[in-house]
């Protein structure tokens, strides 16, 4: 990753967390709620929420809020987690994109699927609006929308290839996954496959868990995604044979 992609760094979190902080407001009254979201390929962020929810009686009234995302602290103190908070506007998704946004959420949040059908639920996309990135202990760096959001093109070129990359890695590169799950990620052993492609990273799962690899850089096609797979397949193997190597 360049240094100065920040726009690439938040959405890294974006699309890592699986849960944030949800910030609405009623009458001026400040409100802030834990949310399970995940993330769109052009990074629209997807929450599935019930109407019964104080979140969601706000965003109704309200569509303006903000959700904070927050990674691992760096040492002891909370203040050095990179976290970045996303502005935007909330909106039901329209009917005609459920069905494909709603599974894109579950692949991400496999354990509600015991709930996710339930008739108080539906599922919410923020479109965002800009961003503050806090890289760190003192680091923070506006983004306009333009700065934090993905390339378009490369969105739409690996929503057209996504399908296919996936069946082909899960049908022949299970080993593949497994070296990147245990050897990259730390995962620990499982029966990993690809459930989510986009132009920043990948999604990986064994049952209800659910893990994140980010590519070194944002990628734009299926070749991208290709060959940071290979890197991170070497790297995965690597790690591991070092571990199992005698001393």
């Amino acid at each position: 990753m360049a240094a100065a992609d920040h726009g690439f760094e938040a959405r890294c979190l974006v699309r890592a967390a699986a849960s944030a902080t949800l910030a609405t407001s009623m009458e001026g009254q400040p409100f802030a709620s834990l949310v399970t979201p995940a993330s769109a390929p052009d990074l629209s962020i997807l929450m599935l929420i019930s109407s019964l929810s104080e979140h969601t009686r706000h965003l109704r009234a309200e569509p303006r809020c903000a959700l904070l995302f927050t990674g691992t602290p760096e040492s002891a103190n909370p203040q050095t987690a990179p976290r970045v908070t996303v502005t935007g506007l909330a909106e039901p998704v329209p009917d005609a994109d459920v069905t494909a946004l709603k599974a894109r959420w579950l692949a991400r949040h496999p354990y509600a699927a015991l709930y996710a059908d339930f008739g108080d639920f539906a599922l919410w996309r923020v479109r965002p609006g800009g961003a503050l990135l806090v890289g760190g202990f003192a680091r923070a760096t506006r983004l306009r929308v333009a700065d934090l959001l993905p390339d378009a093109t490369a969105v739409a070129a690996l929503a057209a290839s996504e399908a296919g990359i996936i069946e082909h890695v899960n049908a022949d590169h299970a080993d593949a996954l497994s070296a990147i799950a245990e050897g990259v990620l730390g995962a620990g052993a499982g029966a990993w496959r690809m459930t989510a492609v986009d132009p920043d990273g990948c999604d990986l799962s064994s049952g209800e868990r659910v893990i994140r690899l980010s590519w070194p850089a944002p990628v734009a096609d299926a070749d991208g995604v290709r060959r940071a797979l290979i890197l991170a397949t070497r790297e995965g193997r690597a790690a591991i044979n070092t571990e199992l190597s005698p001393e």
